[in-house]
């Protein structure tokens, strides 16, 4: 995967940004609706979450990792988006005890998600659709080579190879939590 050329996008140029976009926008939707459960919010806070990194881009430290300082932009969006529906009696489940805005156990975790996204965005299509397909859509490996139009063997041998890389991809994950 290319990556985004951070000096040009902290100048400001609109096809860092797009780029930008390119790379993350899943990453960015998968961190939106962990924490909302909801496509049409999520997509709100998706907008919200690179309208505010494209107008942030100037002041962000071209040294540094994008990821993590995009990862925040998005999950505050998604806190934004998620307080704004709560106050207004919007699609988000309310809490009768409270009248504040009490975020949902799924913002804590949304940090893995992000990284399981990038992880997955990274790997070739094939390896991509049967993990995807497995884990995403619950589907049985026979249903998934059903789905995908290849032989189970096929699916078997993509699915382990796909494991594996994505095991080395979030070696990072585990090494954070031991």
């Amino acid at each position: 995967m290319k990556s985004v050329d951070v000096e040009r996008f902290a100048a400001g140029d609109p096809d860092a940004v797009r780029q930008l976009y390119h790379m993350y926008g899943r990453a960015v939707f998968t961190v939106a609706y962990s924490s909302l459960r909801d496509r049409g919010l999520a997509e709100e806070a998706v907008q919200l979450t690179f309208l505010h990194a494209w107008r942030a881009a100037d002041r962000f430290d071209v040294t540094r990792d994008l990821k993590p300082w995009l990862y925040a932009i998005a999950r505050r969006a998604a806190v934004d988006v998620y307080r704004r529906e709560r106050r207004h009696g919007g699609r988000v489940p309310l809490d009768s005890n409270t009248d504040i805005a009490i975020l949902p156990e799924a913002f804590e975790s949304t940090w893995q998600a992000w990284e399981i996204r990038i992880a997955l965005d990274q790997m070739p299509s094939a390896q991509r659709e049967v993990i995807e397909a497995t884990h995403f859509l619950g589907l049985s490996q026979e249903e998934t080579a059903q789905r995908l139009g290849v032989a189970l063997g096929t699916v078997k041998s993509r699915s382990h190879r796909a494991h594996r890389r994505l095991a080395t991809l979030l070696s990072h994950l585990q090494e954070a939590t031991a």
